[in-house]
């Protein structure tokens, strides 16, 4: 399975991104997804999962309400909708899949993922 994200860039403080994330090779290994986020120098930090029928999902305190995941199978891509994005979401996004074999429980911890993507950066200006 392979993880391409993209979609990041430089946004103003209050502004709105759309990641992507689409997935290739034996997609039918795939369970649960999600996005995680990096800033150098501190550990990966969970943003939001979705299941696998994308009918639930599961956030990050600081991210409920302003962020939204979803996925559509179809086209084997995950999204994440940031909007009123802080300077504190400044950060390489990272998105990851669960394999099948673990289930459909949600996961925050980056040790339950078996799949990654690339990061893509976001950046936000105050």
């Amino acid at each position: 399975v392979q993880l391409q994200a993209s979609g990041g860039g430089l946004v103003q403080a209050g502004g709105s991104l759309r990641l992507s994330c689409a997935a290739s090779g034996r997609t039918f290994g795939i369970n649960a997804m999600g996005w995680f986020r990096q800033v150098p120098g501190k550990e990966r930090e969970f943003v939001a999962a979705v299941s696998l029928s994308g009918s639930s999902t599961y956030y990050a305190d600081s991210m409920k309400g302003r962020f939204t995941i979803s996925r559509d199978n179809a086209k084997n891509t995950v999204y994440l909708q940031m909007n009123s994005l802080k300077p504190e979401d400044t950060a390489d996004y990272y998105c990851a899949a669960k394999g099948y074999y673990r289930g459909s429980s949600f996961s925050t911890l980056v040790s339950e993922y078996d799949y990654w993507g690339q990061g893509t950066q976001v950046t936000v200006s105050s």
